[in-house]
């Protein structure tokens, strides 16, 4: 037997570990994307042209879109609300509703749409692309950042083996970007370290998106599937500050 195809699935990859296995496998990483609430949303799929990093295109039978705040769909490039149609015909697979919670079953099918809770925006091509979970997009001074972005950046340092990034209280911009970064081996923590990562993610993302703080641990909260457990992380922060 051999490996054919690779898919992934569950946290979008960082460029950095998609390129890491392409020039160490020869092989390229399909990513998808769903949720426990779904089956397959979209994806890469096999005999369709790749974007590396890229959530790929809808699936057969689900009508995926990006709305805006006012519930229209959005143009390609807009950032904004991954949602599935389930009017006329409901997909299969999409779940009934959260048990004993009928609130939150409301709040999840509105006119006509499933809201997924993520954030993301459409190429020209109809290629979705991650931004984050709606709760973990922060806004400071009326930008709106993904964590994800920062993050990717963070770990194509050689210094930065994980990251995670939240938003932190601020009392000019409202909210901050925040990085935990778990240092390599042979890294120390030191300011000269944290001015160099901040100036990294400004080449390499945008000026207004580096992290403004950035606290150095040992390890990162994580689900038992691996997902870094962001909310926790802001949790802890916002009642830090207080």
């Amino acid at each position: 037997m051999r490996l054919r195809h690779c898919v992934s699935a569950g946290e979008p990859l960082n460029p950095e570990v998609i390129e890491i296995w392409r020039n160490k496998m020869g092989m390229q990483i399909c990513e998808g994307y769903g949720q426990t609430e779904t089956t397959i949303l979209c994806g890469n799929f096999e005999g369709m042209p790749v974007k590396p990093g890229s959530m790929g295109l809808p699936a057969p039978g689900v009508n995926l879109q990006i709305i805006d705040r006012d519930g229209e769909i959005a143009p390609p490039g807009q950032e904004g609300d991954v949602v599935v149609a389930i009017e006329p015909d409901r997909p299969m697979g999409l779940f009934l509703g959260y048990k004993n919670d009928p609130q939150k079953t409301a709040q999840s099918f509105v006119n006509g749409w499933y809201l997924t809770g993520d954030r993301a925006y459409k190429d020209e091509d109809g290629y979705f692309w991650f931004v984050g979970r709606g709760d973990d997009v922060i806004i400071s001074a009326g930008y709106r950042i993904g964590p994800f972005e920062v993050e990717s950046a963070l770990i194509e340092h050689p210094a930065v083996v994980e990251s995670a990034v939240v938003s932190s209280p601020d009392e000019i911009r409202g909210e901050v970007v925040k990085a935990f970064v778990v240092l390599a081996k042979n890294q120390a923590p030191s300011d000269d370290l944290i001015s160099e990562l901040q100036e990294h993610v400004k080449r390499t993302t945008a000026p207004y998106k580096y992290p403004r703080k950035i606290e150095f641990v040992t390890s990162l909260p994580k689900t038992i599937s691996g997902k870094i457990i962001r909310k926790e992380l802001r949790e802890r922060e916002w009642k830090s500050q207080k």
